[in-house]
């Protein structure tokens, strides 16, 4: 049986808990499995970032662990405990209380996210009003609290503001705020500086990190940007067709990348030190169909390291350094040297 793969340094104590999570997608032909058995520990104050392409199965991910999928069209098994609380056994008046009490969610689109027709301030109020059984006169306190904490200019005329009135920039801050206004204890950001421009995205992504140390937040950070992972992580899970292929140190994972998809990563991108007109490697071929998947490694249709091996099942976990694993066969060629994709 393959042996889990794990964010490193596991603990009891761990705020967020999760093992052998799956998620599959019913209603077609065959259930489809986009999230293929991850396991994963989480302390209270640490940083995790979800690495890879569309479609690995990063959001998937976030969703369950706030039970935001459709429950008539997705099922949910293994472990998945936050706090305590065994958020796949929750029930109605529980599972509202656990969304935004316990966990909140930073939307990839905060344009979509908040509510059009209410003033940005009174969803934070009545966000506040729900939870914590205050007045809306205090809600709204905690809403201009939030804003001068998340740096957004002329914070009170800005509470009375809808949401088509403010910058792409400002409504993200003012989503940060709102994922902020009941004091969770973990913070999942989906992709938050997708829409924005360079500038901007550097600004929210300081932002998330002095929140997250200033607060004590455990962050889960999906995003498919390497710099990024670096910047806000602790920690990088690096996820490829459902499942985890390489856990660790964020510089452990970037300086001494032991996967083949996690070498394609990164050379797929610019870097300070990138010679002009470098012409950048590329992964060919397309993330696996999950509704008719590989029969071993998800990679293997696309990795040049591919072996008769890599078709015989899910490799297992090879540990590459103390805290730092990977799910390849052969992880010694993949060290030697930086695998290209195949061609």
């Amino acid at each position: 049986m393959n042996a889990p793969l794990r964010t490193p340094d596991a603990a009891t104590d761990a705020l967020v808990h999760v093992r052998n999570l799956t998620v599959d997608f019913l209603g077609g032909r065959k259930p489809v499995r986009a999230v293929g058995g991850v396991d994963f520990d989480l302390k209270a104050g640490d940083a995790l970032a979800l690495l890879g392409e569309s479609g690995s199965g990063k959001s998937v991910t976030l969703r369950a662990l706030m039970r935001l999928l459709p429950e008539k069209r997705t099922r949910i098994g293994g472990t998945v405990r936050v706090d305590g609380q065994d958020v796949l056994a929750l029930g109605r008046r529980s599972l509202a209380a656990y969304r935004g009490g316990t966990v909140a969610m930073i939307f990839q689109d905060p344009g979509l996210a908040l509510d059009p027709v209410y003033k940005i301030g009174d969803q934070i109020a009545e966000a506040v009003v729900r939870h914590e059984g205050a007045s809306f006169a205090k809600g709204r306190a905690r809403a201009l609290e939030l804003f001068e904490r998340v740096h957004i200019p002329s914070p009170a005329r800005r509470l009375d503001a809808y949401p088509h009135e403010m910058s792409g920039g400002m409504r993200q801050r003012a989503m940060i705020a709102l994922a902020l206004a009941c004091k969770p204890k973990l913070l999942l950001a989906d992709e938050p500086t997708t829409a924005l421009d360079a500038t901007v995205q550097i600004q929210i992504l300081l932002l998330l990190r002095e929140l997250q140390r200033d607060l004590g937040l455990a962050v889960i950070f999906v995003t498919h940007d390497v710099g990024v992972a670096v910047q806000v992580a602790d920690r990088v899970a690096v996820m490829y067709g459902g499942h985890l292929v390489e856990v660790g140190a964020s510089g452990e994972v970037i300086g001494t990348p032991a996967h083949p998809y996690t070498h394609g990563l990164l050379a797929s991108r610019i870097t300070p030190d990138s010679p002009k007109g470098l012409r950048l490697a590329t992964i060919p071929g397309s993330p696996p169909d999950l509704a008719d998947p590989p029969p071993g490694c998800p990679f293997e249709p696309r990795c040049s390291l591919a072996a008769p091996p890599c078709r015989a099942g899910l490799p297992e976990r090879v540990a590459v350094a103390p805290g730092h694993a990977a799910r390849c066969v052969r992880i010694g060629e993949a060290l030697g040297a930086a695998p290209h994709a195949a061609a």
